[in-house]
């Protein structure tokens, strides 16, 4: 009458405890990748920034010298790149909204 086969396989299906596993190692190797992806991108992103600020450091020595000495010296590097990236995120806001 009953088809233990399927019984079965229901119960397999309905056992938490396999079900959670299962789901947990799925999450642990999307997880493994997610973070591959970020480190790799956060690295690039990072070099970009220390390029970004070597070549603003490298300006102000060039146009204002002993410029370094200052002791707000390391605020104006960071005011310019701030400054800098502010543009820059302004430009991109504006070709989106030429784009759309």
């Amino acid at each position: 009458m009953f088809n233990f086969k399927f019984l079965k396989t229901i119960k397999e299906v309905m056992n938490p405890k396999a079900n959670l596993l299962t789901f947990s190692q799925g999450q642990r190797e999307a997880n493994d990748e997610y973070i591959k992806s970020l480190s790799t991108a956060e690295l690039k992103i990072r070099a970009d920034e220390q390029r970004l600020e070597a070549m603003v450091r490298q300006q102000l020595k060039e146009e204002f010298p002993n410029i370094e000495k200052s002791p707000s010296y390391d605020l104006l590097v960071d005011a310019v790149i701030h400054n800098y990236k502010s543009k820059q995120l302004q430009a991109i806001d504006d070709m989106e909204g030429i784009v759309e």
